[in-house]
């Protein structure tokens, strides 16, 4: 593995994920994150969507701010556990505040909530955003290159990516993976199938492993196995861990961009250092 700037990749899209703080000092410290990446110019800034009312609040605090701020916002935003009602006043509030891109997902039902929603699905919450706001909205949704952990088969859920492409959605966005090949036959078995919207990889980068691996276990993407045992290898090294990360997280980005895909998306986790480090290594203007 080289650490050596690897080929550039100015023209790439380019976008970046955040979740919304729970504190003013976490808000603080979001917009110096902010800050430090704007020099990438990604395309847009995501942020997730809670289903709780307080934490749908912070996300449309961090939404409008980022919108205010200049940048183009992408909010999260799921249907399970929700009304037509609701939701329909969510897309008002976005429309109202010129927001042009939505990333539409069916979400987890939230702990203690027996009520699934009135769109169990996110080709409904597709179709509804369309129904209610034709092509105002750019439409994100989610890509499971190692296929959904919920999903019976794999063609089921190829099958289910296709109903989303199908009410509407523009491009997507896929979990994070380690394995190029899974992305490469994700993208190969959906033009197939006639799906042939842009599929972003998403790219999450690897600052600690015993938290890469806890989120790892309960998402369903995998670690490959030599790449476990290297970074079990380190135990406690963080210097080490952070290095290896970068080298293992850049040659993917790498081969992934080689072989046609239309962007990379960071899940940044709020912070910035390690999504700059591999921007830098691929040559992504900034």
């Amino acid at each position: 593995m080289t650490s050596s700037l690897l080929t550039p990749h100015s023209s790439q899209h380019l976008s970046i994920e955040f979740f919304p703080p729970q504190t003013a000092e976490g808000a603080d410290k979001l917009r110096t994150v902010r800050q430090k990446l704007a020099v990438l110019k990604p395309e847009f800034f995501s942020v997730t969507f809670g289903a709780g009312g307080t934490t749908q609040e912070r996300t449309f605090e961090a939404v409008f701010e980022i919108q205010q701020e200049g940048h183009q916002a992408a909010p999260h935003l799921s249907c399970i556990g929700s009304t037509r009602e609701h939701i329909r006043e969510i897309l008002q509030r976005y429309q109202a505040a010129g927001i042009r891109r939505i990333v539409a997902l069916r979400g987890d039902l939230p702990s203690g909530v027996g009520f699934a929603g009135e769109l169990r699905y996110a080709n409904e919450l597709v179709e509804f955003i369309r129904t209610e706001t034709g092509d105002h909205f750019h439409i994100e949704v989610a890509a499971y290159p190692e296929y959904h952990p919920q999903a019976r088969t794999p063609q089921d859920d190829l099958l289910a990516f296709k109903r989303k492409v199908e009410a509407g959605a523009d491009s997507a966005i896929t979990q994070y993976f380690y394995n190029v090949d899974a992305y490469l036959h994700f993208r190969d078995e959906c033009a197939a199938l006639g799906v042939n919207v842009p599929i972003v990889p998403g790219i999450m980068p690897i600052v600690s492993f015993s938290k890469l691996a806890r989120f790892s276990d309960a998402c369903g993407a995998e670690i490959p196995r030599w790449m476990r045992r290297k970074f079990e290898a380190f135990g406690d090294d963080s210097d080490s861990i952070k290095a290896f990360g970068l080298d293992v997280v850049s040659e993917l980005c790498e081969k992934l961009l080689a072989a046609g895909a239309p962007g990379l998306h960071f899940y940044s986790m709020n912070q910035s250092a390690a999504t700059l480090a591999i921007c830098q290594r691929l040559g992504i203007a900034g």
